[in-house]
């Protein structure tokens, strides 16, 4: 039996209140945006309250605990984020990002980013690298 959230919506650029919605690809580079601008509160503002991070090292139980250690404990905040894909379905509110990270020009590694949005944010992300 197929269950659907209810909280979910469907993203897309073309609804009744444009100006308010962000679309999900907009959405998560946005995302990326304030983690590499250091934009703690706007990352704050993008993520649910109810936001879970999962990787393989770590999981992040809520976006307070997400913000702080990307604020206070990340291990090089001087990265930026290099998306090679997007890959987007819209009906489903899920969007699939891959990239790497660098640090300047050097490579540091590779990503691979499942997001889970629902109203206009990011409630869930699973996150893998190489």
């Amino acid at each position: 039996m197929n269950q659907t959230n209810p909280r979910r919506r469907r993203f897309s650029p073309a609804g009744p209140n444009l100006e308010a919605t962000m679309d999900g690809a907009a959405l998560v580079r946005r995302y990326y945006d304030a983690l590499d601008d250091h934009e703690y509160e706007t990352l704050a503002g993008l993520l649910d309250p109810t936001f879970v991070q999962q990787r393989p090292d770590r999981t992040f139980e809520s976006r307070e605990a997400f913000v702080a250690f990307m604020r206070e404990k990340r291990p090089n905040p001087d990265t930026s984020h290099d998306l090679a894909e997007l890959v987007v379905d819209d009906e489903r509110g899920r969007i699939a990002a891959r990239g790497r990270v660098l640090e300047g020009e050097a490579e540091l590694f590779e990503f691979a980013d499942f997001f889970e949005l629902a109203d206009d944010s990011i409630c869930r992300l699973e996150t893998y690298s190489r």
